[in-house]
């Protein structure tokens, strides 16, 4: 359904290839002039290529929906990390301003340490424990510090039907393993990529041509209700999988899982402030899982 209050904009995309990218496409194709961009049209580790391509354009709305993602590969791979997920949203930031438009750009659970015992909030903190959350932190603060028009939206264990993630990845070792040993002591929000592309049209929608978006700048979490940890949302996508499995889904500990970045042991995230603001709220993580898995099961993942 096309959004009326992007007919006829100017919407600029980066990172058209991710699990996020193509669910923005397939949200935002109908309803404006989309320019959707990948790493071969655009890269982000070449800032002049960044300023080129927005300063042609010209757009109303910058989507920035790349990143450099590798949680782990991040430890060993800190300046590429920085230029992606620093570097390049400090650049876009700037051209945004420069062009007077909105910039959208995707930050991460990670941010926090995990040490708090409820959900956190916009509020709170961030104190990163990984290389990951570090540099996704900086450019946050690179947004922040532009003095552009900006929503930043962070997500949690983003998954889709499509791509590389913690879904695809249970499926198919599901099919091949009798047994997955799972991580059941870090706790966070499983979001569908398709879902928050949903939530994103849904506030640019709100947002876009109204006197109202300079004072709306801010960070957002985007979510949806609920939590469970990795092992239990493993043992959920292979029961919501139409094609039946034997594997056993043991749970272990972070440490018995040894992996090189430290992560939070919880990292849910309240999405209060984008359901008062906005009116935007995110179904439950479980429902979000079955939409996913029909999809999946449709063949069009």
């Amino acid at each position: 359904m096309p959004l009326h209050g992007l007919e006829s904009k100017r919407v600029l995309l980066f990172g058209k290839n991710g699990q996020l990218g193509t669910e923005l496409c397939r949200v935002l194709v109908d309803s404006c002039e989309l320019l959707a961009l990948g790493r071969r049209e655009a890269d982000l580790e070449r800032p002049e290529e960044i300023r080129k391509t927005i300063r042609e354009f010209r757009p109303v709305v910058v989507i920035n929906a790349a990143a450099y993602t590798g949680v782990d590969a991040a430890e060993a791979n800190r300046e590429l990390a920085q230029r992606v997920n620093a570097a390049a949203p400090a650049v876009i930031a700037e051209e945004v301003r420069r062009a007077d438009a909105l910039l959208v750009h995707y930050s991460t659970d990670y941010v926090f340490n995990g040490e708090k015992e409820s959900p956190y909030v916009e509020e709170d903190e961030p104190s990163p424990l990984n290389v990951y959350g570090a540099t996704k932190l900086d450019g946050e603060r690179a947004v922040q510090h532009s003095a552009c028009r900006y929503l930043i939206f962070r997500i949690s264990w983003l998954y889709a039907a499509h791509g590389k993630n913690f879904y695809a990845t249970v499926l198919r070792l599901s099919a091949d393993r009798p047994q997955l040993r799972i991580v059941d002591d870090q706790w966070g929000s499983p979001t569908s990529a398709g879902d928050v592309a949903d939530a994103t049209a849904a506030v640019l929608e709100k947002v876009v041509g109204t006197p109202s978006a300079a004072a709306l700048s801010g960070i957002y979490h985007m979510t949806g209700p609920g939590r469970t940890t990795w092992c239990a949302f493993a043992r959920e996508i292979v029961k919501s999988a139409r094609r039946a499995t034997a594997s056993e889904i043991a749970s272990i500990s972070t440490e018995e899982y040894g992996a090189p970045a430290k992560r939070p042991r919880n990292s849910v995230l309240s999405s209060e402030k984008l359901a008062r603001v906005f009116e935007v709220v995110l179904p439950p993580w479980k429902e979000q899982l079955r939409r996913v898995a029909a999809i999946a099961d449709s063949g069009h993942g």
